[in-house]
């Protein structure tokens, strides 16, 4: 024990603690990141109530209506910014970065489609 301690208070002693330290603290974070993101886990959705989303008019293909409510999660399973080409299911983590207000929802994968997206690679 006391060689441990003597070997601890060295310099190289310290430095090998310090490098131990760094890589556990890296596989926690990385095993913490992997459980986050485990297919039964459907993390956190924050809806605000009257704030306005973008909604996609079933009567014609690049219509773009404002809605009242936002779309419930039941209803709409794929959404997509208004300014890109690509869409994403609900659960996708490809579209968390899109404003609310640039997102316009669809039913199907089809309609999204037929609008001119294309799924995300992120979502396959």
């Amino acid at each position: 024990m006391d060689k441990i301690k003597l070997f601890l208070k060295s310099e190289r002693g310290k430095t090998i603690m310090i490098v131990i330290i760094l890589i556990l603290v890296g596989l926690g974070s990385f095993e913490l990141g992997r459980l986050s993101k485990e297919a039964g886990s459907s993390g956190v959705r924050i809806e605000y109530p009257g704030q306005a989303a973008n909604v996609l008019s079933a009567t014609e293909n690049q219509v773009v209506t404002k809605s009242n409510q936002l779309p419930s999660p039941s209803g709409k399973a794929y959404f997509a910014s208004n300014r890109g080409q690509k869409y994403y299911s609900i659960g996708c983590s490809g579209g968390k970065t899109l404003k609310e207000e640039n997102k316009i929802y669809f039913s199907t994968a089809e309609e999204a489609e037929r609008a001119g997206y294309e799924l995300s690679s992120t979502c396959k």
